[in-house]
């Protein structure tokens, strides 16, 4: 998972988000739920003790004080209840406090008297050693001199544990509920990116050969459509470029094939003058050569205007590819010749393609014209058809000079050369291998180049077979 990609970081801002959400709102319930499970306590304990006071403390006059404790064990029996009942007279001397409850949960010799207070109703949270207890006191009479106070109280156990129980929940159900949260957010992003990995699709998909394609619109009315929008504007005012190039580019080679052909042949003929000096001779002889290496790139340009305009297209046939490339390995095997090169071809069978032969043709001479051009004298340069599953394979093999790993990426690029291997006495003004690619891409064949400096390099042709072919692989022999 890409960690640095826009859905990745709006998910987990979103999870991050929820989950400080979630955690703050269940600390909030747990602390509410505290404070209105002892608040509701505390009301009964104060209940309770209004109760006591009121049945048995009014009778006190009559009874008198020994009756008290008798009355209270009858009545409410404390220890039998897990309560604390502490009843006391206004000086602070204790008539009456309960025993040890029966769960053990507090001691009550060990709940320290009630502060001191004018009023009447008195409520108060004890923390113990042994636990916590809630205590609600009520003053009787409140206006008589022979007062007493009555405290019943009861511990905050039960309330504990259901405050746990429910924290117990909340940590089994927050992290599914941030889970369930955050997968429906993944989800909910995936669908809202979803038209702009369509646009990214559709923009990878757009290239010179396809120039008029366009970018779906969501029409949503949001950025996403006006972005959509802009981004198609762009693309017509690049296709209006591109075509305006391609323009230029074919009418100035038209152009200029009539003047470089005229001039080349006042030349010749100025040439067979024989009254001329050797050096003019020399100069008319250079000037040829330059109109000639003039006349190859504006051929080649031409080419390119053409096959930018999609003529690769005009005579699709169905050929063998292995037949065409050992014919062409045999015509181009002479100009190797001079430089001693052995040319060797290794076309094992059949390979039926489907295109333009004489252009695929040219895929092979400028290919094979390419590595006679420098591989070094004696050297070899191996063809090579074969068939990798439903592709043909077609790989031109040299041990010539190489080309360095930095210039690579840029050896299919229009007019570029490696300056410290492809020198102009060399010739070429590096449009052999842009028409290469330009074909190829025409075909729907993809072309790649590998080379080690010093070693040699290998050009390499996939092209899809003709439809009905048989896709077995072929190891190479």
């Amino acid at each position: 998972m890409n960690t640095r990609s826009l859905s990745f970081r709006l998910v987990a801002w979103y999870a991050g988000l929820l989950t400080i959400v979630f955690v703050a709102l269940g600390g909030l319930t747990l602390i509410l739920l505290r404070h209105y499970l002892e608040s509701a306590l505390l009301d009964t304990q104060v209940r309770r003790a209004r109760q006591i006071a009121d049945t048995l403390m009014a009778a006190v006059a009559r009874t008198g004080e020994a009756a008290v404790p008798g009355e209270i064990e009858d009545l409410y029996s404390p220890e039998a209840n897990d309560r604390f009942i502490r009843i006391a007279r206004a000086d602070g001397t204790v008539i009456y406090v309960s025993g040890k409850p029966r769960d053990g949960s507090f001691e009550p010799a060990a709940v320290p008297a009630a502060p001191a207070s004018r009023d009447p109703i008195l409520v108060r949270k004890e923390n113990l050693r042994t636990g916590s207890l809630l205590i609600g006191a009520v003053t009787y009479p409140a206006g008589d001199s022979s007062r007493y106070r009555v405290e019943v109280g009861v511990s905050t156990e039960r309330t504990d544990q259901t405050v746990q129980q429910v924290l117990l929940l909340l940590a089994i159900a927050l992290p599914i509920a941030v889970c369930v949260a955050v997968s429906g957010g993944f989800v909910l992003v995936r669908r809202a990116l979803k038209p702009v990995d369509a646009l990214s699709a559709k923009a990878a998909q757009i290239t010179q050969l396809n120039p008029s394609e366009r970018l779906p619109v969501s029409r949503t009315g949001d950025e996403l459509e006006r972005l959509s929008v802009a981004l198609n504007q762009m693309i017509t005012r690049l296709e209006e470029a591109i075509q305006s190039s391609k323009r230029f580019v074919a009418d100035a080679s038209h152009e200029l094939r009539t003047p470089l052909t005229v001039l080349r042949g006042e030349l010749e003929e100025l040439a067979q003058d024989a009254q001329l000096r050797e050096h003019t001779r020399e100069s008319l002889g250079s000037m040829l050569e330059e109109v000639d290496r003039l006349s190859e790139v504006v051929e080649s340009l031409l080419a390119l205007s053409k096959l930018d305009a999609g003529e690769a297209n005009a005579e699709w046939v169905r050929f063998d590819l292995a037949e065409l490339v050992a014919s062409t390995a045999g015509q181009i095997s002479l100009l190797a010749e001079d430089k001693a090169i052995a040319v060797v071809c290794e076309a094992p069978q059949p390979v039926p393609v489907e295109g333009d032969r004489a252009r695929m043709k040219q895929v092979v001479v400028n290919l094979l014209d390419n590595a006679i051009k420098y591989t070094p004298r004696g050297g070899r340069v191996l063809l090579r058809i074969t068939r990798d599953g439903a592709q043909a394979v077609l790989e031109v093999v040299d041990n010539g000079v190489g080309i360095p790993a930095e210039a690579l990426p840029h050896m299919f690029k229009r007019f570029f050369r490696v300056d410290n291997s492809r020198s102009r006495d060399q010739g070429g003004a590096g449009l052999g291998l842009s028409i290469v690619k330009s074909i190829c891409a025409a075909h729907g064949a993809q072309v790649d180049v590998t080379s080690i400096p010093g070693e040699g390099s290998c050009f390499r042709v996939r092209q899809p077979l003709a439809r009905g072919t048989s896709a077995d692989v072929i190891a190479d022999s």
